[in-house]
């Protein structure tokens, strides 16, 4: 790495422990004490977890003198576009691997602007990232490996952090997820400062028993986890007309943007679990806003 770029990165490394993430409390019946961790104010582009996830993933790749940035996503991935903006703004490369047939959005329009490559792969070849790393980048000794969404040891490091930042107790800390990774590193926060924090996590994906396993990769489960299968509204990135429609109410009285991947199906799950009484309407909620918001610009027509 050239001198210039080992300072652009240190720089860059030195504004990622500067964020803004305040705890806003917001009126959400039927709870009376909802209060919302907004990791969504963190950076437009680096956003919520994506931040959390890459901030030690970049400081691991400049311990290693990596220059080269390589990652996978879909065509509408935040991750892509987090590690994208990274990347620029730290001085190195980057380069995904995008699932699927070729495509154009705003999302890759984003990426490629930020000065990522984009490589279009196959959905079978997709499948084997470590293989697919290895076939275009075995003789570059610059690349550094980042798995999709930035899983990874590094990563759950970071989102143990937004434990680290609370300034009060909670009952119970919801978070929505995809592989796992933030809520493993909830859970190993919650452990190390011994709270008796329930952690309650809403899977998008339909069917994902394996966000168990994952979480277990990373952090011991214990009795504090909780998981909420029944809130993909059919799976990763579907969505129904109820869902849009909570959306608009919600983001119409609160003024907080939510994501219909994401963050819409946690706030709804909140309200469903309070109306059923297994959230007590006294009891203190925090919910982890993860960002992610530019996932809007893919559902446009749903609006």
């Amino acid at each position: 790495m050239k001198t210039p770029e080992i300072f652009r990165c240190f720089l860059f490394l030195r504004v990622l422990e500067e964020i803004y993430s305040p705890v806003q409390k917001i009126s959400f019946a039927p709870l009376n004490n909802l209060f919302v961790k907004r990791d969504d104010l963190i950076d437009p582009y680096i956003s919520g977890n994506k931040w959390r996830k890459l901030k030690y993933i970049l400081a691991k790749a400049k311990d290693e003198n990596k220059t080269h940035l390589v990652t996978f996503g879909g065509a509408y991935s935040n991750h892509l576009v987090a590690t994208a903006a990274a990347a620029s703004r730290s001085g190195l490369q980057s380069t995904a691997f995008v699932r699927g047939e070729e495509v154009k959005n705003e999302m890759l329009l984003l990426c490629s602007l930020f000065g990522m490559k984009l490589i279009f792969t196959d959905r079978e070849s997709y499948r084997d990232k470590l293989q697919l790393f290895a076939k275009h980048f075995a003789h570059d000794e610059q690349a550094y490996f980042i798995n999709e969404g930035g899983a990874s040891v590094e990563a759950t490091i970071g989102c143990a952090e937004i434990i680290d930042e609370l300034t009060a107790p909670y009952d119970h800390i919801f978070c929505a997820a995809g592989t796992g990774t933030t809520a493993a590193g909830l859970l190993s926060g919650i452990r190390q400062h011994q709270l008796n924090t329930k952690l309650h996590i809403i899977p998008v994906l339909k069917g994902a028993y394996f966000i168990q396993e994952e979480i277990a990769q990373y952090t011991p489960v214990s009795e504090h986890l909780k998981l909420h299968l029944d809130y993909h509204f059919g799976g990763y990135a579907k969505t129904t007309p109820e869902l849009i429609s909570f959306i608009k109410t919600f983001t119409a009285k609160s003024g907080i943007l939510l994501d219909p991947v994401y963050t819409a199906k946690m706030f709804y799950a909140i309200q469903d679990l309070a109306k059923q009484g297994i959230i007590g309407k006294d009891e203190k909620v925090l919910a982890i806003h993860t960002g992610g918001l530019m996932g809007l610009l893919g559902m446009m027509d749903k609006f």
